[in-house]
């Protein structure tokens, strides 16, 4: 075995304009989770649980796109989606359209744990939060002022919002801010086969092998800016937003539709365990091979403690640290 290792992330697709301060801001976000995540591995903490917590962590703090600080639907509301996977056994629990409960990794957790079914959605997952005495908010808890000035800046594009975290331009310069595409954008993008303006990839991830050699792999997000009510993403669905086994954890980011579709987080097991493969050598595979043109992005543990991370975005928030020492953060 090679010792634990971490990895986390905070969406890809990033804003080639996004400013130095918002930069900075999710630099520093990222450190202080894989810090509390390198301590629980060192204490020999199980992988399954440094991944719930860490994402507990990224899912409270308001600089990404999941619990406080989610996107906003466009009837204004949020709705929020995760899963985790435990590669000891590969169980799984996921959980969508949630609107009151704070940490959402944490009720996939009890999915997972305390229920006879792998997935729970909308009322029913509400439901079985209550039952389970899980922390619940009202959902003003998860809107932030500046969300609700970019859905409304959203509407008026008649657009879905690239990155939502880019500064809110005066009303006189709104028809030119950064992050906002309208209908005359060029680039054709497309959405499971549709024409739209630009995605929101702003999920977080964590992705943990523990001193054991076990993997573990958790997704949240709030989904995209200005989405229709009911959408769902890759984020829950165990095999395409995450992924866990006895080879190697993985947890994925950007064109939910795309990433459904190509179930990119189980490609990247696959071609370790049919093909062989490395690692980074699946991880590069599977995001040239499999994505049919979809942006995405992906971080991924091995069982020898192993990290590698991929995209064919502009960047992706990530960062890594493992038992030798090493800790990096990065964005492009």
């Amino acid at each position: 075995m090679g010792g634990w290792a971490i990895a986390v992330h905070g969406g890809a697709g990033v804003d080639p304009k996004l400013p130095e301060e918002r930069q900075e801001e999710a630099r520093r976000v990222l450190r202080r989770c894989l810090g509390v995540g390198a301590v629980a591995l060192r204490a020999g903490r199980p992988a399954v649980d440094v991944v719930e917590m860490v994402v507990r962590e990224l899912e409270t703090d308001p600089v990404f796109n999941s619990g406080r600080g989610s996107a906003l639907t466009q009837e204004g509301t949020v709705e929020m989606e995760a899963s985790i996977m435990d590669g000891r056994g590969r169980r799984c629990g996921a959980v969508s359209g949630l609107t009151t409960v704070k940490n959402p990794v944490s009720l996939a957790r009890l999915v997972m744990d305390r229920s006879p079914h792998s997935y729970l959605a909308f009322h029913g997952a509400e439901d079985f939060a209550r039952e389970q005495g899980v922390e619940v908010v009202d959902n003003s808890y998860f809107i932030t002022d500046e969300n609700v000035r970019m859905l409304k800046l959203a509407k008026e594009a008649n657009s879905i919002v690239y990155d939502y975290r880019v500064p809110v331009p005066s009303a006189d310069t709104c028809s030119s801010s950064a992050g906002l595409v309208g209908a005359t954008t060029d680039g054709g993008m497309q959405m499971n086969g549709l024409p739209i303006s630009i995605y929101a990839p702003e999920t977080v991830g964590c992705v943990a092998v523990d001193s054991g050699g076990w993997c573990a792999a958790a997704t949240s997000t709030g989904g995209l800016m200005n989405k229709m009510s009911g959408r769902i993403g890759d984020s829950p669905l165990i095999g395409s937003g995450t992924y866990a086994c006895g080879a190697c954890a993985v947890s994925c980011t950007g064109e939910g539709e795309a990433i459904i579709r190509s179930t990119l987080a189980r490609d990247v097991a696959a071609l370790m365990e049919y093909k062989g493969l490395g690692l980074q050598e699946a991880v590069d595979y599977a995001l040239k091979e499999r994505l049919d043109e979809g942006k995405a992005g992906l971080i991924a543990v091995s069982r020898n403690g192993e990290v590698a991370n991929g995209f064919n975005t502009v960047g992706m928030f990530r960062g890594c640290a493992t038992e030798d020492g090493f800790m990096d953060v990065a964005i492009w």
